[in-house]
């Protein structure tokens, strides 16, 4: 699995999140309200709060925001009415696109995704017609101008800790882990101070398409701009080559 660690993507996204904070601290917001209800407010006996908690500080959101929506979570635990949908389809020449959302209006968000497909001429499928071209695994990124370890170094303490599969890209390395091994892994990488530019379970395509046709080009990255503007969408997850 080398060659996928999409730092440039990453760096990218964190740009576009720098000038719309509001949009990433409420996707996080809602993961911490979810992960509360599901576990309490205790990150030390909830690993699902300090997976959010961990992703959260890889968007640079300030340990007190983090504090106030875990207290905020945890005194209006009633209210917490959020559910999580997923869905698949299809963008320009069949590139596979899942969508996960947290939602009060299963319907309202529905229809918002269905717009954002058709947008960009793709098409919402029924469930597992893309899914099976994803892993799900747990991805953890480290930007070589962020770690003072060497290769070897790094990869040993990350095999010794659970990962998976290690990978040395231009300007980062790649830690993959199985979803069940994902915490104890990041949780070592901490231990040792290390700065990770992203850190999730997410789901890596198995292969990637590229696009050349202008046109193909254009409905992607609408369809893209649409869900990324639609605040109960949580996660994209496509296998275009960009």
């Amino acid at each position: 699995m080398s060659g996928h660690s999409k730092f440039a993507n990453i760096k990218h996204k964190k740009e576009k999140n720098d000038a719309a904070k509001g949009k990433i601290f409420t996707i996080i917001g809602r993961e911490i309200a979810i992960a509360v209800k599901e576990g309490g407010p205790d990150p030390a006996n909830n690993s699902r709060l300090r997976d959010v908690i961990a992703k959260a500080k890889a968007n640079n959101m300030p340990n007190d925001t983090i504090d106030r929506g875990i207290k905020k979570a945890a005194g209006d635990i009633d209210s917490v009415n959020y559910v999580q949908v997923t869905y698949e389809g299809y963008g320009p020449s069949g590139i596979a696109i899942i969508v996960d959302a947290l939602t009060d209006n299963k319907n309202r968000t529905a229809a918002n995704v269905r717009n954002a497909f058709s947008k960009g001429q793709g098409s919402i499928g029924t469930q597992g017609c893309v899914s099976y071209l994803f892993d799900k695994k747990g991805q953890i990124i480290i930007a070589k101008e962020d770690c003072e370890k060497d290769a070897d170094d790094l990869m040993m303490l990350a095999l010794d800790a659970g990962a998976e599969d290690f990978s040395e890209e231009d300007d980062s390395f790649e830690i993959i882990t199985e979803p069940d091994a994902f915490s104890a892994v990041r949780e070592a990488l901490e231990a040792e101070g290390l700065s990770m530019a992203s850190a999730e379970v997410t789901m890596i395509p198995q292969n990637y398409v590229s696009l050349t046709d202008e046109k193909d080009l254009t409905n992607i990255q609408r369809i893209l701009d649409f869900l990324d503007e639609d605040d109960d969408v949580q996660e994209v997850y496509h296998n275009w080559e960009e």
